[in-house]
């Protein structure tokens, strides 16, 4: 199924469902939008502990990576949940659908959580600053040689190729029940995370708090998940990252 071509048809057959994940997605994006406007607020002071971390400052940084994941990842995950929605409300188990979309985020909150403790890591060894932008060349080029290699990996052409053929996905790892649900969101936030989790240490490159990098960012995942021939547009990035990586190196 071309995702492009069916997704306006799903949008229809969906508008609740695809409402519900639009309004989390663009709540998301506006709570990273207010916290690069007023990163004076006491709130957002704690994302970027200067020195020794408290626990608030562990439960901040934690829930602005849960919320930079949500705004990145919802959009390109929405075709693949409004299939399974669909397929629900023809056999009457529309419950399935919320656990779902909730075990996804949950494995992408996992990895929020991973990305907590390399953060911490690397500000104490002082390779990145308290917002999150690299101040080591060997670190930068290190990322952008490993988001580029991987493009071109079977993994990520595996992990890609399930992402962007939602009915492929539920034709071979459908699971009944509730408990099925939960499994297949899982299953499939785990496709997402092999496919996408280079192009996230990229964070760590441009900034978790710049915005203009984070939507840049999730355009590209995006764009390889969604767009016409996103398999040859993913390595064509992958070209584009070991280049800037090589020029950055030379």
């Amino acid at each position: 199924m071309q995702v492009a071509r069916a997704f306006p048809r799903l949008i229809r057959t969906q508008p609740w469902t695809a409402a519900g994940v639009g309004a989390a997605a663009v709540a998301c994006w506006l709570l990273l939008l207010w916290g690069a406007i007023d990163m004076a607020s006491p709130v957002m002071q704690l994302t970027m502990p200067l020195s020794a971390w408290s626990f608030s400052n562990w439960g901040a940084v934690f829930a602005m990576w849960v919320v930079m994941m949500g705004a990145m990842m919802l959009p390109s995950a929405a075709p693949m949940v409004l299939s399974f929605a669909t397929l629900n409300r023809k056999r009457a188990e529309r419950a399935r659908t919320l656990l779902f979309i909730s075990a996804y985020l949950a494995l992408w909150a996992s990895f929020g959580g991973a990305a907590t403790i390399i953060q911490w890591a690397l500000q104490s060894l002082g390779w990145i600053t308290p917002m999150i932008v690299s101040t080591s060349a060997a670190l930068s080029v290190t990322l952008l040689l490993i988001a580029g290699v991987f493009q071109f990996s079977p993994l990520k052409r595996a992990c890609l190729r399930a992402c962007r053929s939602p009915l492929g996905f539920l034709l071979s790892d459908w699971r009944e029940g509730l408990a099925g649900a939960w499994h297949m969101g899982v299953r499939h936030g785990l496709y997402c995370l092999g496919c996408c989790w280079a192009l996230m240490t990229l964070l760590f490159v441009g900034g978790a708090m710049n915005l203009p990098w984070i939507a840049a960012l999730a355009s590209l995942v995006a764009i390889e998940k969604l767009a016409p021939r996103g398999q040859l547009i993913a390595q064509a990035l992958g070209g584009a990252m070991i280049a800037v990586g090589v020029i950055r190196l030379i």
